[in-house]
This record gives structure tokens, sequence and C-alpha cells, in this order.
């Protein structure tokens, strides 16, 4: 996968981000930690193109679904969505894009043909890029399950739109793995 130039990330962290609340695992005297099965802390599953990352902290247990991209020949981290069910109906995701996109444009998601969602604004950037918020609703989680790419669009600051194809196997199992882990 090619990428136009000045489109590079820094090295991500997703799994940076993670650690670090992971290694927050302090409970406060008295509260009661819910656990993952086996009584585990914490666990990493893999679903075909998607990882599973649960852990519990500070007596509360989190967890995600995740897909990282990155260059192979740089390993720096190209493209990265995190998605966390917030109720039955809907789930909440972050995706994280590399410096050199036209901030102002925001990013414009489609599930295989269907068609092209508003641009999303970028809400912020970190060391690791910049991070796009958005709720997917019961029908669009619904489209993902049977769905088979999640395309992401933005502009380049040279004008030219460059693409990210997110790999759909594995995500129904993943979500109702995490549905399962959350409850």
């Amino acid at each position: 996968m090619t990428y136009p130039a000045g489109v590079t990330a820094a090295m991500f962290g997703f799994s940076l981000v993670w650690s670090a609340f992971a290694a927050s695992s302090v409970l406060a005297e008295g509260v009661v930690a819910e656990q993952l099965p086996g009584g585990a802390t914490a666990l990493s599953e893999t679903f075909e193109s998607w990882t599973v990352n649960c852990d519990v902290a500070q007596g509360k247990k989190r967890c995600v679904l995740l897909q990282q991209q990155t260059n192979q020949q740089t390993r720096q981290l190209m493209f990265a969505i995190e998605l966390s069910p917030t109720t039955e109906a809907s789930v909440g995701a972050t995706l994280v894009l590399p410096f050199g996109l036209a901030l102002q444009n925001g990013v414009a998601l489609q599930i295989d043909d269907l068609a092209k969602g508003e641009p999303l604004k970028f809400r912020t950037c970190l060391p690791v890029g910049c991070l796009v918020g958005v709720t997917f609703d019961k029908a669009t989680v619904s489209s993902l399950r049977t769905g088979t790419t999640l395309k992401a669009t933005a502009l380049a600051d040279g004008g030219k739109d460059v693409g990210f194809s997110v790999p759909l196997k594995g995500f129904s199992a993943a979500l109702d793995r995490v549905q399962v882990l959350v409850k």
C-alpha cells in the first residue's frame, strides 16, 4: 500500500494507550473487582482481522475490539480503529489516522458499496496521529456485521484522496465476544 508523500504516521500507540490503561489496575479499598473469564485481569483474543482486548482496572472491566494497520517497511501506524459497545443498540468508535491530511475536510466512511457518509470531523491530533470519534447506530452496526470492508477516505494536504480499507472479516464474532465479556 502506498500513500502520498507527507502522509506518514508516528508510531501509534493504541498498544501504548492500552498498556497505560492496563497498568492502572489499582483497586480502592472495599471495591469488588469485576472479573474476566477464569478470574483473569486481562485478555487478548484474535478474531480474523480483529483483536479483542479486555482489562480490569480500578475494579471496572473495559473491553474493546480493534484493528491496526501499519506500514510494513517503516512499521509506522497508518490507520487504527477501536470500538466499544456503548449500549445494546450503538457502538462508539475512535479512528486514528496519519498526519498529512487536510483536517478541515474530515474523513468519510463507507461500508462496501453503500452510500458514503457525511465527513466526520477530526477531534484532535496527538503524537500518534489524528483522532476521529463516531457512534455507530444499530443499522450501521448491522451493516458492519454483514459487510466485507469499511472504507475511510480523507483528503491529503496535497489534494489527493487517501483511502483506508478495513477488512470486516471477524468483526461480528469480535463484537459478540466483547458484548459477552462486558456483561
